[in-house]
């Protein structure tokens, strides 16, 4: 197939076609048809990127702090410059409305913004006279070349937590985007480029599971961040720690809302369905169950579903729509299955998405808000992760009953209360067994000054991503004690005012 645009590989400061003939095609989802193509890498492409990593290594990690420090200013405001070029290709290639992805690009570029304070973040630790003579500090090294393997949902902002912290603590970086979302990268390399970053420090190689294996085994890669589905996450961090690999591997998620009766429930019902429903969905952190106590189940069902009605789907573009289509029509033919399940299964469709069909948008990959109510947790459209837009309620009778169903969920990745009770709140936040929860904030993601990630079956390995469980994952410590004799030395003395270079 002949495409208008085909992405290649950024590799060593430079566009690459690479050694495989193999091309994946890149679709608009509005449409249902490809529009671009994208190289999917070879070995030898992934080995070709690794080593001008591992090259570049040599000189960037012994650059100084402040030099990485301007660089990541530089990136910083050409992400500001360009917001609205990768919005439109953020939109183009994954079907989300613009104004979803140019929030998509504020909340990365906070990372870089977060990354620009390196010299503070990595100070280390001194103590004086530990003992006669002798004095003790520490430090903190890059770990060399690491990989950073991201999902469709968010072409640039899940990229953007993990870049930015690896190139300014010293390391250099090998992304490999999803082949579904290929764009945001390709562009982001040459903004890099555009900022001063020396050529290998940052490289972009395409691909589907052959690249992704050969990253994982590949000898000179020293760490690998992931995200992505469980079974993916549980696959990248046993493949890469086995070959000696550092690894945090984020997976996937069931997030609940839990609606006390006294919740505001106009306020739970405007924020659930924004959560539930933007991005279509797909995101890891999206509200997919709801949790409704006692006597809040059935006004709050009733609200949910008037909001839900006056959602607008369509293309990206389209400055009325609220929501556009899924990513791929796999994607939109599992999320109908399940909706079909669920009634099956006993569950009522309150609001029913499966027959949207956009004007001269026909073949493209939508599906509409749904919203299932009275749905117990043995159905699949609880069990499983739908990764669209599908609201699920579940009803019980007290916050200790609506604990212990979160508790026993397998994922531990986001969760929030609706309430007006402090008491509540803190009981809340101390007993529920999942790594971020929000008080009437549906979606707590947090800020980039504080990490990111989730518990159990939504997290393998021992860091969070980005903030400064991000600072100490690209980084190991080194501790030093040192006794100096006394001895003369030359006068470095001069007129000229101090600089660091």
């Amino acid at each position: 197939m002949t495409y208008e645009t085909t992405y290649d590989h950024w590799i060593g400061g430079q566009s690459v076609a690479g050694t495989s003939e193999r091309v994946g095609d890149v679709f608009d989802p509005a449409l249902g048809t490809p529009q671009k193509g994208v190289r999917l890498a070879s070995v030898e492409d992934v080995d070709a990127a690794v080593q001008a990593a591992r090259t570049a290594f040599t000189t960037w990690s012994e650059t100084s702090v402040t030099a990485r420090s301007r660089v990541m200013f530089a990136f910083r405001q050409l992400l500001v410059e360009r917001e609205e070029e990768l919005a439109q290709v953020i939109s183009a290639e994954h079907g989300k409305t613009l104004d979803d992805a140019r929030g998509e690009v504020v909340r990365g570029r906070e990372v870089v913004e977060f990354a620009c304070g390196i010299p503070q973040l990595l100070k280390g630790e001194y103590n004086d006279q530990v003992s006669g003579s002798v004095d003790s500090y520490s430090f903190r090294q890059p770990l060399g070349v690491v990989a950073g393997i991201t999902p469709f949902n968010f072409p640039i902002m899940v990229p953007l937590w993990m870049h930015p912290i690896a190139i300014a603590t010293g390391n250099t970086f090998v992304l490999k985007p999803s082949e579904r979302v290929p764009g945001a990268s390709a562009l982001v390399a040459r903004l890099y480029q555009e900022a001063g970053l020396p050529d290998g420090v940052f490289n972009v190689v395409h691909g589907d599971k052959v690249a992704v294996d050969a990253l994982l085994d590949h000898a000179d890669v020293d760490g690998v961040s992931f995200v992505g589905s469980t079974p993916i996450a549980k696959y990248v961090h046993e493949r890469a720690s086995a070959s000696g690999k550092r690894v945090q591997a984020l997976g996937g998620a069931k997030n609940h809302a839990v609606v006390m009766p006294d919740a505001d429930l106009d306020f739970a019902a405007d924020h659930i369905v924004a959560a539930g429903y933007g991005s279509a969905g797909q995101r890891c952190m999206a509200i997919s169950a709801v949790v409704a106590v006692g006597p809040a189940a059935d006004t709050l069902v009733d609200k949910i579903r008037e909001r839900t009605h006056e959602i607008k789907v369509g293309v990206g573009t389209d400055p009325d729509a609220g929501m556009g289509p899924v990513v791929t029509k796999a994607s939109r033919d599992r999320i109908v299955d399940y909706i079909g399940q669920g009634e099956s299964a006993g569950a009522k469709v309150v609001v029913d998405g499966r027959d949207l069909v956009v004007e001269d948008h026909e073949e493209g990959f939508f599906v509409g808000p749904t919203l299932i109510d009275h749905v117990t947790t043995d159905m699949s459209v609880y069990t499983d992760e739908i990764f669209g837009p599908v609201l699920a309620v579940l009803r019980v009778d007290s916050l200790d009953e609506a604990l212990d169903l979160i508790n026993s969920n397998p994922y531990g990745n986001g969760t929030a209360v609706f309430t007006s009770s402090g008491e509540v709140a803190r009981t809340f936040q101390r007993r529920v067994q999942v790594g971020m929860i929000g008080i009437n904030v549906p979606v707590p993601v947090p800020m980039a000054f504080h990490s990111f990630g989730g518990w159990k079956d939504s997290l393998f390995g021992d860091h969070h991503v980005h903030g400064p469980e991000g600072i100490r994952f690209y980084t190991r410590a080194k501790v030093v004690t040192a006794r100096w004799p006394h001895v003369s030395e030359e006068s470095l003395a001069a007129l000229h005012f101090p600089t660091a270079h």
